[in-house]
């Protein structure tokens, strides 16, 4: 498996630094609610690209069915 970069925001970059190198636990939450956003657009990606690349048909259709449901659009506005 490849190994890729992720960017996140600069800020959430500074908490994570606060927290680990100068032990200001003070920002926890904020750094969990921001690794979590971070994860859940990740996963979307991950969904949206398998639906477009996936082998087949099924696997392209399965995707994309969870990808927008993620997305939280409603059946009946889907094609």
């Amino acid at each position: 498996m490849e190994i890729k970069n992720v960017q996140i925001p600069f800020t959430l970059f500074r908490q994570l630094v606060s927290y680990h190198l100068l032990d200001d636990y003070s920002c926890s939450d904020e750094i969990c609610k921001g690794l979590k956003e971070k994860m859940d657009h990740l996963v979307n990606r991950q969904l949206y690209t398998q639906s477009k690349t996936a082998a087949t048909e099924e696997e392209r259709e399965k995707a994309r069915k969870e990808y927008l449901d993620k997305k939280g659009i409603p059946e009946n506005f889907r094609w």
